[in-house]
């Protein structure tokens, strides 16, 4: 496959840049913090988490996860894209950095956990982030991967920054094929002022290595 050449650099640098005006604050919600709880209780039911564990909360939105992570005892990052939310962040005592969770910038092997809620849909290149987010992964570190599912009364698929809206089975292949072993699907069901929603987690751990597999 040929590489990117200087001008398709350009081209994608210019597309983002783009997209950046699509970006908006992440406010917290009763919804979302309740789920963001369920989800990390559950994750500590199914995996034995050592205190000493480094959590990357990637689109961390105004901190809830990270709120939650720092009363277990875990060293959290999170970073964003959104300005407000990062001061909103910081504000509160919080480690978070501004990233596109397509192009990390930390080492690979970095982290026992990610964490990412409701932030890949907004990616134009999904195949390629779940690759990010493994990359930065240690060996038999967990992901946890949520997506609001499409064509629920809510129309997720129609928000400005909703680039990625995929079936459920369409994200397990995706998340497969990257290399991770899923532990768990759930979908969480509710209604809301616009009807019925749903939303889909993945509990996955990161099963092999591709840099140690024949070329």
């Amino acid at each position: 496959m040929k590489r990117f050449s200087p001008q398709h650099a350009q081209r994608m640098d210019a597309f983002l840049d783009m997209l950046e005006c699509q970006i908006y604050p992440e406010c917290q919600s009763k919804l979302h913090s309740d789920i963001t709880q369920q989800a990390i209780t559950h994750l500590a039911e199914l995996e034995p988490l050592n205190k000493r564990s480094k959590v990357l909360d990637i689109g961390c939105g105004q901190g809830p996860a990270l709120e939650l992570f720092e009363q277990m005892g875990f060293t959290a990052v999170g970073i964003t894209l959104g300005v407000e939310d990062i001061d909103e962040c910081r504000s509160r005592g919080y480690t978070v950095a501004r990233m596109d969770q397509s192009f990390l910038e930390f080492a690979d092997n970095t982290f026992d956990i990610v964490w990412a809620r409701h932030v890949i849909e907004h990616s134009i290149f999904p195949l390629f982030t779940l690759h990010e987010y493994y990359r930065v992964m240690r060996h038999d570190g967990i992901l946890y991967l949520e997506v609001p599912a499409p064509d629920t009364d809510c129309h997720h698929e129609r928000n400005i920054n909703h680039y990625s809206m995929l079936s459920q089975s369409s994200w397990r292949s995706l998340i497969e094929r990257t290399g991770y072993a899923i532990i768990e699907t759930v979908s969480y069901r509710f209604s809301v002022v616009a009807g019925n929603d749903e939303y889909f987690g993945f509990y996955c751990k990161k099963a092999r290595n591709f840099e140690s597999e024949p070329k």
